[in-house]
This record gives C-alpha cells, sequence and structure tokens, in this order.
C-alpha cells in the first residue's frame, strides 16, 4: 500500500507564495505518476498539475491553464516528496489540495481522478483579497 500525507497549506494574501508538499510512505517502487488536484466548495474535484516520475515520461509536467506560469509541480525522488509551489495566489486559488499518485503506464488523462488509484487527505489552502 501507499499512504500520501500533504502539509503545507494555510493562508495567504492575493498575490503571495505557499507550497505543498507530499510524503508518499510504504510500497513507492515504480509509481509511474503523480498530480495535485483541488477541490473548492460547491465545485469538482479538478486536475492541477502532475510529475511523470518513471518510463518515458520521465521528468514531463502538465498544468491546468488556470495555473500555468505560476505554480511549478517537482519532485525529490530520494525523500519520496511531490511539491507545488504556487506564487502569486490569487483568490480562486482556495480549495483543499489533494496529492495522488499511480503506477499504471496507461491510463487516463493526467487530469482525470481515475488516472490515480493513491489519494491524500488533502491539505487547505486560503487566499484573500
Amino acid at each position: 500500500q501507499v499512504q500520501l500525507v500533504e502539509s503545507g497549506g494555510g493562508s495567504a494574501q492575493a498575490g503571495g507564495s505557499l507550497r505543498l508538499s507530499c510524503q508518499a510512505s510504504g510500497d513507492t517502487t515504480s509509481m509511474y505518476v503523480m498530480g495535485w488536484f483541488r477541490q473548492a466548495p460547491g465545485k469538482e474535484r479538478e486536475g492541477v498539475a502532475a510529475f511523470y516520475t518513471s518510463g518515458g515520461f520521465t521528468g514531463f509536467t502538465y498544468y491546468a491553464d488556470s495555473v500555468k506560469g505560476r505554480f511549478t509541480i517537482s519532485q525529490d525522488s530520494a525523500k519520496n516528496t511531490l511539491y507545488l509551489q504556487m506564487n502569486s495566489l490569487k483568490p480562486e486559488d482556495t480549495a483543499m489540495y489533494v496529492c495522488a499518485a499511480d503506477r499504471r503506464r496507461y491510463g487516463s488523462s493526467w487530469h482525470a481522478e481515475e488516472r490515480y488509484n493513491y489519494w491524500g487527505q488533502g491539505t487547505q489552502v486560503t487566499v484573500s483579497s
């Protein structure tokens, strides 16, 4: 089994920055893709960013249009940790941010929930204007 634990959420002013971390533990070998999702109250969960950790797409990153140029996803494989650096935060970034991971080489697109088998509990991000 794989456990994912997020941290780093909190409150920020518009224009500010936060860095989220996702610590993976358990059987983390051969993880193929890891990603960040977010869900705001009353809205559907949406894919924010993804990082391909093995295979032919190793190092590839993908972002939702709403965060391109502001958020950066990265990984420290030695620490089994995924990061999401969030800059130029906007009030509309307010949401619960959840880390996800999957071992399968093939599946749905990176921003689809069904692409991932393992999920964390989430960390809240609140951005005030």
